[in-house]
């Protein structure tokens, strides 16, 4: 590819004086479409678990999910940087909708048990497809974060990543009561059409809002999965790299949450009733990310990131210490609470020293990188889960061996994975402590107070960047 020269680069946009307003529009249009996305999403697994029983099948579903994000999220990356934010958000929401269209012809042509049978190939058609259109959704959330730099000053990025987590604490609240009950009382074949309904509203909607941007500059000759160009904006700032490693601390456990949690909770809760238990969890993920939208992030984001993941790794090892429902609920309430500092803590270094140019590929692949942790170990837990730990711990003896430390119940042998799987966090989050890297981001990042002086990347080489001084600083 090729780069603009410091001649022809375009500084970072000046907000314009109602940018926060607008930014307010955008976010209110991307909740309802994330809102719909999720409620199928949710619906779907809740659906497949209960009708088949399986983990495997369930554990399968939710690390593709993240598998197809981390094998787009470069393409998605690249497509913001080459479109306007609002036409990368159109294609987005347009395909999502074509998508949901097509499964749902699909439903009207097969039976429920034949599109259930997991061992068939209408089962994958039938899941990939609503995944797909789920996925493809992920590119408004990249584009959503570069309106931040477009719309907002620099001094409030970190209170409007807030505001983003608080969108979407109120998004998941709703899908969760709402897909609970949908797949119980409507069953899928309504989840579905109710899903296309709103899509569609979310995309008409979204035809008439306005975006204040300027054109991109045409980048000749770049690939679509533009690898060289994200890594060469990542080698500019250094530590980025690292920081994208530590961001992909919180996606480890997440894989396993991913395979196990639903199953979990299904196991304790009516499915109604789960839904519900979920959308009150998730009250603190508005809560997290309105005390981020007041009080920021501190000095030290990183310091932040690192301290928040270690604790969210302590959790998701004790809140399955004891058979309750109490337990379990409260655990998700305090874990969720913990996620929207997370994320906007990588989100508002990388707003402030990437270029605005490049920043869709460096969410991208950052997104690409750390969704990529998940489905590995969403593939790899749930057929051990399944075939071997479960087993163990039902029918092997595995409860009486383990009950001082976590008592007796019917799903010991989930409880048990989502120990050690915190464990390992905490571990892992407090050797990030003590790297060299850690330090580098440290005195980078933790007195920053303004955004990238263009003159600082202008003249940059983007495209053939020497990536050994950054793979240094990472070890």
């Amino acid at each position: 590819m090729t780069e603009p020269s410091s001649s022809s680069a375009a500084t970072d946009p000046v907000p314009p004086p109602n940018g926060m307003r607008t930014f307010l529009g955008v976010l209110v249009n991307t909740a309802i479409a994330n809102v719909t996305t999720s409620y199928l999403w949710f619906g779907l697994t809740f659906w497949v678990y209960l009708e088949t029983r399986s983990l495997l099948a369930t554990g399968i579903i939710g690390g593709a999910y993240m598998l197809l994000i981390a094998l787009f999220g470069m393409v998605f990356g690249t497509i913001v940087d080459r479109l306007r934010k609002h036409t990368a958000m159109i294609v987005a929401t347009g395909t999502s909708l074509a998508a949901f269209l097509v499964a749902g012809v699909l439903y009207l042509l097969f039976p429920e048990s034949v599109l259930l049978d997991y061992g068939g190939p209408w089962f994958w058609l039938f899941v990939g497809i609503i995944l797909f259109g789920g996925v493809i959704e992920y590119m408004r959330n990249i584009a959503l974060s570069t309106t931040v730099t477009l719309l907002v000053p620099v001094e409030r990025h970190a209170n409007a990543n807030g505001l983003v987590g608080t969108v979407q604490g109120l998004a998941f609240m709703v899908t969760s009561v709402f897909s609970g009950l949908s797949i119980g009382i409507l069953g899928m074949g309504w989840t579905l059409l109710i899903a296309i309904i709103f899509t569609a509203l979310a995309f008409a909607h979204l035809l008439f809002l306005s975006i204040p941007e300027d054109k991109p500059e045409v980048i000749e000759k770049a690939p679509i999965i533009d690898v060289r160009g994200a890594l060469g904006a990542i080698k500019l700032v250094p530590g980025l790299f690292a920081l994208i490693l530590f961001s992909t601390f919180n996606n480890l456990i997440g894989g396993v949450y991913m395979a196990l949690m639903d199953p979990y909770g299904l196991e304790l809760f009516p499915v109604e009733l789960w839904g519900v238990v979920f959308a009150v969890a998730s009250t603190g993920f508005i809560i997290g990310g309105l005390v981020v939208a007041k009080f920021g992030l501190g000095r030290n984001p990183i310091r932040t990131l690192l301290i928040l993941v270690i604790i969210m790794g302590a959790l998701g090892a004790l809140f399955t210490i004891r058979e309750s429902w109490l337990l379990y609920a409260v655990g998700i309430w305090m874990y969720m609470t913990l996620i929207p500092a997370v994320e906007a803590s990588e989100q508002t270094v990388i707003q402030k020293v990437v270029p605005f140019r490049t920043q869709g590929r460096v969410f991208g692949f950052a997104a690409a990188f750390e969704a990529g942790a998940a489905p590995i170990t969403a593939f790899m837990i749930a057929p051990i889960a399944e075939f071997i730990i479960v087993p163990y711990m039902n029918e092997g003896g595995g409860t009486q061996d383990w009950a001082w430390l976590l008592g007796d119940g019917e799903v010991r042998g989930i409880a048990i994975v989502f120990l050690f799987a915190g464990l390992a966090m905490v571990v892992f989050a407090l050797l990030a402590f003590l790297t060299r890297s850690y330090r580098t981001l440290s005195k980078t990042f933790a007195g920053q107070t303004e955004s990238v002086k263009p003159a600082e990347v202008d003249g940059a080489d983007l495209d053939g960047a020497d990536l050994d001084e950054e793979s240094s600083s990472t070890r």
